[in-house]
């Protein structure tokens, strides 16, 4: 019922945290039984600063790497992106779709209903945490793998503090402004770029201090895996999370809601300029809906400037990095044995010691698939159910347009932004590779390039299709993302095993960076299959849509 916030809110969440832990849980799995395949045996004679680097520890089993690697890393970041999700929706959410008014309609004052909110974030956050804890904590006795002194428990506390963290942060943002996107996207500032800095900062000298300034490094900075939890840390990630909740409590019971979304768009910008203001008249055409594809670009434009922005910025601060980074430290992973490339699969692959390997494994093996598809899984998620869940798609099909045009239309913004972010992405990467005089020719950065927005097209495509099937948005987008994860990660394997290596011609990012562009440049077979792909999803949505009848309702 509508006057119980919590169980409401615990009835609408709970299967998306269920998904994706569960999900991860059964990667986690996989990866153990992938791993088993690589001899660990040299691993021993190493050095103990190498092994820490790893973060192996002795006599440990291959599988173990899918601890540290799948539940450390994509388990990490996949309930971050939930609970922040989760946040930001808390009050943004329910004033962008008009139902805030409702919910204190009821006898439940402001901060009851934030209070409920974040109560539920946080019991979902110890539930997804536990999912992934049960499956690593239970596989290895399965499958005959020894994880040594690992403390999987210890790295599942100190990863619920930080989704919370994460959930909170977003949270705060979206209690004090109303504005949904402002707390995705700064949260999403935040943890990507923590994840990268505390990654990279103590390859520099000097770098050991900075990276205390990321709130990813109170997650992991003192490996909970193989040192268990460290007190200080999960005070500051916790501390830091209740300061945030009275943020967000002080800051919803201080300003006025809104009624509705009141975001200013790219065409109300041009509209107020009395320079532009003929231009955008004409663009944006009259009640008759004429352009829907303008109306589609300024809806998206946050999403599409917050991935541009980051791909020129992160790119351009990796050929700097990549230049300062002491020799000695490459020399480290110059020892690696070639079987144990395998551990960057999830990354990419490719050799970290050289340019093209660098950007692959920093950039384009996760996180650029990751901005891309951010922008296009948003559009085909919006754009036919994301109508229909705000009740508008009534008013475009009432002016004498078919659903077919709406369809184009809108697959014309997608394509046109996922170009757009293409050539971010280049336009970065050139300018890395000149700052750090790294050699990679032209020719193969526009290749991943073109790779990389064939893919987002796909993805996007994807969500496109979905949202046609089925009318629901949430559907879109978990469906699109789900399906990315799921496929990176079966890629990601069929590059640590053999006995997976066929199975990952199944998955688009194999045709994304199987034929290794950086080094090689363009595979045109390659990027014609990921276009077939996007063609076909695009082609399929049309008939989906049109046979079925529009949801009145979300």
């Amino acid at each position: 019922m509508l006057a119980n916030v919590f169980a409401k809110t615990l009835r609408d969440r709970w299967r998306g945290w269920a998904i994706a832990s569960g999900v991860t849980g059964f990667f986690i799995v996989l990866g153990m039984a992938a791993y088993q395949g690589i001899d660990m045996s040299v691993m021993d004679t190493f050095p103990e600063a190498y092994r820490s680097l790893l973060g192996l520890s002795t006599g440990m089993d291959a599988g173990a790497l899918a601890i540290s690697a799948i539940y450390g890393s994509y388990g990490a970041l996949t309930v971050a992106s939930m609970a922040l999700g989760m946040g930001a929706s808390a009050i943004a959410g329910e004033e962008r779709k008009g139902t805030l008014g409702l919910l204190l309609g009821c006898p439940k004052s402001r901060t009851h209903v934030l209070v409920s909110k974040m109560a539920v974030l946080v019991l979902l956050s110890a539930f997804a945490t536990s999912v992934m804890w049960a499956f690593s904590a239970a596989t290895p006795g399965v499958l005959d793998i020894n994880i040594g002194d690992m403390n999987i428990a210890a790295l599942s506390i100190h990863m619920f503090a930080s989704t919370v963290f994460y959930g909170l942060f977003a949270t705060a943002i979206g209690a004090a402004t109303g504005n949904r996107g402002a707390a995705i996207g700064v949260t999403v500032g935040v943890l990507v770029l923590g994840f990268l800095g505390a990654g990279l900062l103590p390859m520099l000298k000097g770098g050991e201090d900075w990276v205390k300034v990321f709130p990813w490094y109170y997650f992991n900075g003192t490996d909970p895996l193989n040192n268990g939890v460290d007190w200080s840390h999960l005070g500051i990630l916790l501390g830091a999370a209740a300061l945030l909740a009275g943020v967000a409590v002080v800051g919803l019971n201080r300003r006025d809601l809104k009624a509705q979304s009141v975001g200013v768009t790219m065409l109300d910008r041009l509209r107020a300029n009395p320079l532009t203001r003929k231009l955008a008249d004409k663009l944006a055409g009259t009640a008759r809906v004429s352009s829907i594809w303008l109306k589609t670009a300024s809806e998206h434009q946050i999403a599409l400037t917050a991935a541009c922005a980051y791909l020129i910025y992160v790119q351009l601060l990796l050929g700097w990095f990549y230049t300062a980074i002491p020799q000695e430290t490459f020399a480290v992973f110059d020892q690696l044995p070639e079987s144990m490339g395998a551990m960057f699969a999830l990354f990419g692959g490719g050799d970290v010691t050289t340019p093209a390997g660098w950007f692959q494994i920093e950039t384009f093996g996760m996180m650029a698939p990751v901005m891309i598809m951010i922008v296009t899984i948003s559009i085909g998620a919006n754009a036919l159910a994301g109508e229909e869940s705000r009740r508008t798609m009534g008013l475009l099909l009432a002016n004498p347009i078919t659903r077919s045009r709406i369809i184009i239309e809108k697959a014309i913004t997608m394509v046109v932004f996922a170009a757009v972010v293409g050539v971010a992405a280049f336009l970065g990467t050139w300018g890395g590779v000149l700052i750090g005089d790294m050699g990679i020719p032209v020719e193969n950065i526009a290749a991943v390039c073109i790779l990389l927005t064939l893919l987002g097209i796909a993805g996007g495509a994807l969500a496109l299709a979905i949202g046609a099937a089925t009318g629901r948005k949430s559907a879109a987008i978990w469906g699109a993302a789900g399906t990315a994860i799921t496929l990176h990660l079966l890629n990601s394997l069929g590059m640590m095993s053999d006995s997976l290596a066929g199975v990952q011609k199944l998955s688009p990012f194999y045709y994304y960076l199987g034929s290794d562009p950086l080094n090689n440049g363009m595979d045109w077979s390659h990027a014609a299959i990921l276009a077939v792909i996007a063609a076909v999803l695009f082609v399929a949505a049309i008939p989906l849509f049109q046979r079925r009848d529009i949801r009145q309702r979300d």
